[in-house]
């Protein structure tokens, strides 16, 4: 498939997951006849116009979800640049009166954007954080803020290194941005009971994260790479080339032999995996097209408490969004019920405070600051970054189990602030 006919199939996907009826795309889909820079029939030019036309309605939500698609896969040229800040602008407009907050993080290696709902000093809640994959920026799963923060979660969505707002680079050890949001939520979120809904490639970082850090409580994603995807050179043909692309303007790679290159730090091996002893919930695309089906075999034995969810779908199961999405927000509910009487231990940790290099087939580079592509990062002013330093080792819980903050009913009160691994057992499936 070519590169505007592989354009036009994700956007199918995408459309959808945003509430864009197949009608309507279907009416766009003909008129973009290519993908060059500032053509009138090009990719961005189309979807802009379409944008256009819903924020001058006074429709700013789905003018959002519009230039969320005229920018898409990134934002690699003037018009795309100019779509993805008019994907945030609008947003920022839909987002004012329904108790939805825009945050800015100053990162040690850029800046993290983030939006925000059921964030409260007086009554923190259970953390869950929200992040789309390589090619989804923040402003397509912000809507969900509102009904997430009904259901008890101080609610952030933010975006994976290098898309979007986020102006980090994506590497191997990027799964350090969720210990750094953690950090920053702390005091306004009960963050040693946080829950990450990790999207594809964002489920990679959070089960990363997981083994790490003994907050996170739960992870729940849809399609993620573990470790076939970066390190089998029999699948590597097979992946699309809007995911190569995007995956090297991410990484800052020069030439798809560099990323291989770079990728080759990103397995994670059954020694990592694990370590993540918390539950997780995990949704199969049968025909995946992006994800090999070995990823689901090595998921079943290394992961302690898993469970799956299989759709006859392609990669995102996009002709079943409805179920997906029930089944995701039972995941989260049941885990945050076991996880009320069922503490979390910290991991072993070393003298310097950081938990052990990791080791064993597929842990090549995931030691903590290792990986080619980190930036290394020395001395103990380092905080949470990205990379080596005393700041970044998760702190031990200290809640005893049944403690904690309670989880209040109720939307709560939202600021606007602009600016050793366990022998593998049966594995449910369902």
């Amino acid at each position: 498939m070519d590169h505007l006919g592989e354009l036009k199939e994700f956007a199918r996907l995408h459309a959808r997951g945003q509430g864009i009826g197949d009608r309507q795309v279907a009416a766009v889909l003909p008129r973009i006849t290519n993908d060059e820079p500032g053509h009138p029939a090009s990719w961005a030019r189309v979807w802009t116009g379409e944008a256009d036309r819903l924020a001058v309605a006074g429709r700013p939500l789905d003018a959002c979800r519009h230039y969320a698609l005229a920018r898409f896969p990134y934002h690699g040229d003037d018009v795309r640049r100019r779509a993805q800040d008019n994907c945030v602008r609008t947003f920022d407009d839909w987002r004012r009166r329904r108790g939805v907050e825009r945050l800015v993080l100053d990162h040690p290696d850029g800046t993290v954007a983030c939006w925000a709902s059921g964030l409260d000093a007086r009554r923190p809640r259970p953390l869950l954080v929200v992040m789309g994959g390589i090619v989804s920026v923040k402003e397509q799963w912000a809507p969900l803020l509102p009904r997430l923060a009904r259901l008890g979660y101080a609610a952030v969505v933010t975006e994976m290194p290098g898309v979007g707002e986020n102006t980090l680079r994506y590497h191997a050890d990027s799964w350090r941005l969720l210990p750094f949001l953690m950090d920053r939520l702390a005091g306004r979120a009960a963050v040693t009971r946080t829950s990450v809904l990790g999207l594809s490639f964002s489920g990679h970082l959070a089960l990363r994260a997981a083994a790490a850090d003994p907050r996170i409580r739960s992870v729940h994603t849809v399609g993620a790479p573990v470790a076939g995807f970066f390190a089998d050179p029999a699948w590597w043909p097979e992946v699309p080339g809007i995911t190569v692309a995007t995956l090297r303007r991410l990484t800052g790679a020069a030439s798809d032999d560099a990323l291989r290159s770079l990728l080759a730090d990103f397995p994670l091996g059954p020694d990592v995996l694990g370590a993540v002893d918390i539950p997780v919930g995990y949704v199969v695309s049968a025909r995946d097209e992006i994800i090999p089906p070995t990823e689901r075999r090595l998921l079943a034995t290394a992961l302690p408490r898993v469970r799956f969810k299989e759709f006859d779908d392609v990669h995102g199961s996009p002709a079943h969004l409805g179920a997906m999405r029930k089944w995701l927000i039972g995941s989260l509910l049941r885990a945050r019920l076991t996880n009320r009487s069922a503490p979390r231990h910290a991991a072993p940790t070393t003298s310097a405070g950081r938990p052990p290099a990791a080791t064993g087939t597929g842990a090549a580079g995931l030691s903590v600051g290792a990986g080619t592509g980190a930036s290394a990062r020395t001395g103990a002013g380092a905080g949470p970054s990205v990379g080596v330093g005393a700041g970044v080792a998760a702190p031990p819980r200290t809640t005893a189990p049944g403690t904690g903050p309670t989880i209040p009913a109720g939307p709560g009160a939202a600021g606007y602030a602009d600016a050793v691994p366990r022998q593998p057992r049966p594995t449910p499936a369902e």
